[in-house]
């Protein structure tokens, strides 16, 4: 059987090798890394627990209460969020870290290139996406699901503002996700925007680039507890506009 398969051109040792990698299945580089040489096992969870008492009724002042929180206690980088999008028709997903800049009465506000990203791709095709966010020294996430809208250039520019001038010129500079032929045409890139707004220290923020809200329809606490057995609550916005929470099966 082996010989009417393969082509008598292909050393019968090379044949034999793809075989047997094929029915041995894939070889694990990592395989269970969570423990240690003493513990094998996976760190449990024991810094806290989570009860419906302790919920606010709304989602974002919940989200205000916890962050808040996580900033007293030393968290680091706590506004750091993944942020997953989906481009349709095809379905594939892609994630990256960015920050949490703003959260309003609307919803959590991130900001970044809308020209050329591939998020800003995925946004085009379906304006729905998710927010992780994991502070691992109080063994909590949150996720956030809901539709994408962009922020005006006058509500951008107010946080644009802020940013040191390099970031300011490099938001201009940057062709994000845009294939480069080396790091010296992104420098001739930024010399150029240099150039342009030489002595300015107003710099408009660019057309391509802003914040963009995501408006929640879901969101989800989640505590760490021993045994894999933690607490999460989901608080869903229902047809009257109104927010349900439901404790989930961990």
């Amino acid at each position: 059987m082996l010989r009417r398969l393969i082509s008598p051109s292909y050393p019968r040792q090379i044949a034999h090798c793809n075989f047997r990698n094929m029915s041995s299945g894939p070889t694990k580089r990592i395989f269970a890394p969570g423990g240690t040489a003493e513990a094998p096992q996976a760190q449990q969870y024991t810094k806290g627990s989570l009860d419906r008492s302790q919920l606010e009724t709304d989602p974002l002042a919940q989200f205000d209460t916890w962050f808040k929180h996580a900033q007293k206690s030393g968290v680091h980088q706590p506004e750091t969020v993944n942020l997953a999008t989906a481009e349709l028709p095809s379905g594939r997903v892609s994630a990256r870290m960015v920050y949490l800049k703003e959260l309003d009465s609307r919803g959590f506000v991130v900001y970044s290139n809308w020209g050329t990203s591939r998020k800003s791709r995925d946004v085009a095709s379906n304006p729905h996406a998710s927010l992780t966010f994991y502070w691992p020294e109080l063994e909590r996430q949150v996720r956030v699901e809901g539709s994408c809208e962009r922020l005006t250039d006058a509500e951008s520019q107010v946080y644009f503002d802020t940013r040191i001038r390099g970031s300011r010129i490099g938001a201009w500079a940057s062709q994000q996700s845009s294939v480069l032929t080396g790091r010296e045409e992104l420098e001739a890139q930024v010399e150029e925007v240099e150039k342009r707004f030489e002595g300015e220290e107003k710099i408009p923020v660019p057309p391509f680039w802003g914040g963009l809200r995501i408006v929640p329809d879901m969101v989800e606490f989640w505590q760490g507890r021993p045994s894999r057995l933690h607490d999460r609550f989901k608080f869903t916005l229902d047809g009257n506009n109104k927010w349900t929470v439901d404790r989930l099966s961990p």
